[in-house]
Order: structure tokens, then C-alpha cells, then sequence
């Protein structure tokens, strides 16, 4: 393990098709859907929307896609044919010849795991000194119904991207530092995306139209909401807590000016997130998935690429970035505009 390095997100990018879908469009006001719109791609398939947002991170850095050592590409839902693999596909269009192709499958936590497992590879093997993280998914008709497919929860179309490089530790870089990353399980929860169904020898054997509201409806029946609700309370203090320690920062630091929550629905993060986390720091809460909806495994990935963008961390500045999935896993990262902070440590 090279301890004395560092990882650097060197840039990003988001990519959002134009078209949204509003509350309206589907006979509902933005209150009761928890959204005002979500963003609907037509005809461009998930793996080519991760190849769009790649390529842009990848001219916002100067890089070249055969730079690249390793490339992670996550998702949540379908990625256009079966027993295919997305990650090999990306990295074959963005020329990255010699980087290691691997896909992380963990729902809607998939950015936040992919990132972390970035992070690891780079610190550990001396041989690897770039890597790409990507996300797409398109929650398109007919399988899949993205206002009402699934409680608390609304889902847009959309890919993410985010270049990471390893610096020394004397290394003033270009874009955020990864501070630190933190995840947790709860596997026993598995079960909400499951209900009472039995196994299939074949994706949606029993169903045109994944349905994750009934098994949620399933498990909640025989397990009730408060318990649920615990766990979720138990494992979001987890990870918010480990990642600031991790990142050598404490809840109400002056310099943690932001603390970006997953695009769940608008009440479900006013009746969990937003009361806990107000516990934890007294970093400004950013919700950005109001006009986009929940990005499948993109929304912690895409948390970071809106702060880059909008250059929302002044120097020195730091954020809390959160992301959660299904199955269930939370994470949270910590990033730095690390400009102040670098100078500091030279004096």
C-alpha cells in the first residue's frame, strides 16, 4: 500500500440528455411526485451516454483515453443486450487500449462503490496511476416504469464520469482530492428488492415491468417501516462519521461548506437525510435532483461532477458527498478543493 500517496479527481463530467418529463406530464404536481421533472433520454443507449461523459472529462483534463490503466464502469438497469459486457465497450470507444475493463453491479450505490474501489487500486499498485469511473442507465419503457416503478424514488436518464489520478503527497494538483471514502452494508435488507418471489431463469420471466414498489410493499408488510428506517439512520451516522475521521475533519468545520444528498424524492430526504445529517455537520445541505430525478448508480458520481462545474468549493473548501443503493449499501466521500490547503502544508 503506497500510504504516502494521494488520489486526485482530475476532472469530470455529467452528461444529461435535453428532454425532462415533468410532474405534470404524468398527472401529478412536483409535492406529490417529490421532483419537478426527471430527465428522459429518447434513443441514446447507457453505454454511449457513459462514453459522451467520459470523453468530455476526459478534453476538461488533456487526457487521452490510452493513458488510462484501469476503467470502472457501474449501473443500476439494463445496459442494452445481455450476457455483454458495457465496461469493455466503453473503454474500446475511448481508445483505452491498455486499461483493465471491469463493471461494478451494486444498484444505485454503483458510482460511490466504483469510486472507492478506484481509489484502492491506485494506492495499492504501483503500476496503475490513472483510472476512469463511469455510470450510466436509462430507465426507459417498457421494462421499466421511473415515476412509479419504485417507492421514494423517481428515476432520470443519465452517465456520469470522473478521472482519477494518483499525486505525491508534496503534488499541488489540478481538480479535488479524495479525502477519504467510507461505505457500509446492510445485506439483510436485500430481501426489499426480492419480496416473496421465487428465482427465474430469466430477467422479468414473471413480469414485463420491473416492480420494485411491490416487494418493497412485501417487505415493509412483514418487517414494518421503523426498522428500516434504523438501519437506514445507523448506517448513514456509519459512513458520515468514519469518512470526516477518515478525512481528519469534524462535523462543524468552517471548511465543510457542503453536504450533497443522493436525488431521492424530495420528502423521503426531508424525513431521514436531512434531519440526521443536520446532527452530524453544519455543512449546507445540496440536493440537486430536483430537475434530473435519481440517476440510478450516478448520483454520488454526479454529486462531484456539479461541484466541479459550478466551482462550488472555494480553496481549501470541503464537501460531503453521499450516495446510497439498494441492497442495501450507503457511502459517503469527502472531497477538497485543495489549493489553500496545499499551500498551508508548505509553510
Amino acid at each position: 500500500m503506497m500510504t504516502d500517496a494521494r488520489i486526485t479527481i482530475a476532472a469530470a463530467g455529467l452528461w444529461l440528455p435535453d428532454r425532462r418529463e415533468s410532474a405534470a406530464d404524468v398527472g401529478s404536481t412536483p409535492d406529490k411526485a417529490g421532483y419537478d421533472s426527471v430527465a428522459v433520454s429518447d434513443d441514446v443507449a447507457p453505454p454511449d451516454m457513459a462514453v459522451h461523459a467520459a470523453t468530455a472529462a476526459l478534453g476538461r483534463a488533456g487526457w487521452d483515453g490510452g493513458e488510462l490503466d484501469l476503467l470502472l464502469h457501474a449501473w443500476a438497469y439494463h445496459q442494452g443486450h445481455d450476457y455483454w459486457s458495457a465496461p469493455h465497450y466503453v473503454a474500446d470507444r475511448l481508445g483505452a487500449d491498455r486499461a483493465l475493463p471491469i463493471g461494478i453491479q451494486q444498484i444505485c450505490n454503483g458510482g460511490g462503490a466504483a469510486l472507492q474501489t478506484a481509489a484502492a487500486y491506485l494506492m495499492a499498485d504501483p503500476g496503475m496511476n490513472r483510472a476512469l469511473v463511469t455510470t450510466a442507465d436509462r430507465f426507459c419503457a417498457p421494462g421499466f416504469d421511473r415515476w412509479r416503478g419504485d417507492l421514494g424514488v423517481s428515476y432520470g436518464d443519465g452517465a456520469t464520469a470522473l478521472l482519477l489520478r494518483r499525486t505525491d503527497a508534496g503534488e499541488q494538483p489540478q481538480g479535488l482530492r479524495l479525502l477519504a471514502i467510507a461505505s457500509k452494508a446492510a445485506s439483510r435488507l436485500e430481501k426489499m428488492n426480492r419480496g416473496q418471489d421465487p428465482f427465474t431463469p430469466a430477467a422479468r420471466f414473471d413480469g414485463g415491468q420491473v416492480d420494485v414498489r411491490r416487494t418493497k410493499k412485501a417487505y415493509l408488510r412483514e418487517h414494518g417501516v421503523t426498522a428500516f428506517r434504523e438501519v437506514e439512520r445507523e448506517s448513514l451516522r456509519s459512513v458520515v462519521t468514519a469518512a470526516l475521521a477518515e478525512a481528519a475533519t469534524v462535523g462543524d468545520d468552517s471548511v465543510l461548506r457542503w453536504c450533497v444528498v443522493p436525488r431521492l424524492r424530495k420528502d423521503a430526504l426531508e424525513s431521514s437525510y436531512v434531519p440526521l445529517l443536520s446532527e452530524l455537520t453544519t455543512a449546507k445541505i445540496l440536493d440537486m435532483g430536483r430537475a434530473t430525478g435519481h440517476l440510478g448508480a450516478g448520483d454520488l458520481p454526479a454529486g462531484i461532477a456539479e461541484l466541479m462545474a459550478g466551482n462550488l468549493l472555494e480553496s481549501g473548501e470541503r464537501a460531503l458527498v453521499l450516495g446510497t443503493g439498494s441492497g442495501f449499501t450507503w457511502s459517503c466521500a469527502v472531497v477538497e478543493n485543495p489549493v489553500a490547503a496545499a499551500a498551508q502544508e508548505r509553510r
